[in-house]
């Protein structure tokens, strides 16, 4: 039924790039059902990761060249009518004890105003049931009527039951297999237009201006695959429920969840088994326009020492992270006052002493004026002889007594004598 359905359709031309983005599935289904469990158990068969919360898109690498992201959709109508416009493949979920539910044709009704993308049926708390005969039955009247609503041949997947938490490893292994290597038909409207499923999101808006005006205009930064054609810097884009903006820039980012080598091998080891889920707080790695940052938890890190909470250098750390401009802008904005009553100086008064040149001269001299400055000084000496001879004499008559008290001076250390020990 599968091949005579594709055959119905005429062949399209997928225009992926090298490195397509990844597969986008949707889990959908009515509250109870398992939606998140379903999601935290292929989570952990693609990369062996317990997911704790599933909290917006959850990209893993399913495949030597195939990715995915998957993605809970909401409960509420205008949430699932966004959900129907980007999914690639639609896991319907249904809850075998009970039948279906009224979320599940009200979605089957949005995918059909969508483009009718593919869909998968799983059902669940089938372990509920102790008779076999009623279960055969209820599988039976359930596949019909799914079949019934998508086309004959549709697939469905049984849950049978659930495990420590977690659904059966032989049933998971059967589903995910089939998502890895599933074929979706292109949506010719999606191919037309571009479309990004936001990762993560930054609000970049100064907190300064938040606060003084919590009602701004704000600066958002949105990552994300590009999905479907090529998009221009200049185009403006509608946020669901939000409405169109215009684009202030377009930039390219490395890729957070890159497809493993070309090297031909049968399984992906333990370093390719990668998985990108900013939203969640797991994956350790978040790529901006001009850093990488990587996220440790705080269990990972071992300190020979516990550092005790509150202390001075924790107060002054958040001190300075608290700070709204830098150190430098303070102390350039700084007075003092040195006497009481003199001037207040500023920073930028605060002169130097290179007032003198290199060559020992003050500023604006040369040689030439030295030595003109030289001839003068002798020119006054020559005129005043008397004074220079009394001058010279007084300083040899100094220098004769320095060298007789020289002679009669003892040693450094030994005792002085008096006179009456000289004379004997």
């Amino acid at each position: 039924a599968e091949k005579e359905q594709r055959r119905l359709h005429a062949p399209m031309l997928a225009k992926d790039a090298e490195e397509p983005p990844p597969l986008l599935v949707l889990v959908q289904g009515p509250p109870g059902v398992g939606k998140s469990t379903l999601i935290r158990c292929l989570v952990k068969h693609f990369t062996n990761h317990n997911l704790a919360d599933v909290l917006g898109p959850v990209t893993v690498v399913a495949g030597k060249q195939r990715r995915v992201t998957l993605v809970e959709c909401p409960g509420d109508l205008n949430g699932m009518i966004d959900a129907a416009k980007y999914a690639d493949l639609v896991l319907l979920l249904i809850d075998g004890s009970f039948g279906f539910e009224m979320e599940t044709f009200e979605f089957l009704n949005l995918l059909q105003v969508h483009g009718f993308p593919k869909v998968m049926g799983v059902l669940t708390h089938l372990d509920g049931f102790t008779d076999q005969k009623r279960l055969k039955k209820t599988k039976k009247k359930l596949k019909a009527r799914f079949w019934a609503e998508i086309y004959d041949g549709a697939k469905l997947f049984y849950l049978s039951g659930i495990q420590h938490g977690r659904y059966l490893k032989r049933e998971v292994f059967n589903l995910a297999r089939f998502i890895s290597v599933i074929k979706t038909r292109p949506l010719t409207w999606r191919l037309a237009h571009p479309y990004v499923l936001c990762d993560r999101f930054e609000d970049n808006t100064p907190r300064e201006t938040v606060r003084a005006s919590p009602k701004c205009d704000r600066d958002v930064t949105v990552y994300g695959w590009l999905r479907g054609a090529h998009m221009r810097p200049d185009a403006r884009v509608h946020v669901a429920g939000v409405g169109d903006f215009n684009l202030a820039e377009l930039d390219v980012l490395p890729d957070p969840c890159p497809l493993p080598d070309s090297v031909r091998k049968r399984t992906l080891n333990e370093k390719e088994r990668s998985l990108y889920a900013p939203m969640a707080d797991v994956g350790g790695l978040v790529y901006d326009k001009d850093a990488v940052y990587i996220d440790i938890p705080d269990w990972k890190l071992q300190y020979t020492g516990t550092v005790p909470e509150g202390t001075e250098g924790d107060a002054m750390v958040k001190t300075l992270q608290a700070a709204h401009e830098p150190i430098d802008e303070k102390l350039g904005r700084s007075r003092m006052r040195l006497f009481q009553g003199g001037g207040v100086m500023r920073a930028d008064d605060a002169g130097t002493d290179d007032d003198d040149g290199a060559d020992g001269l003050p500023d604006g001299s040369t040689s030439d004026d030295k030595e003109d400055e030289d001839e003068d000084e002798d020119d006054v000496e020559n005129n005043m002889g008397g004074a220079s001879d009394w001058s010279d004499g007084d300083v040899e008559d100094d220098e004769a007594v320095g060298d007789d008290a020289g002679r009669g001076a003892l040693p450094h250390g030994m005792p002085q004598r008096s006179a009456t020990e000289r004379s004997h």
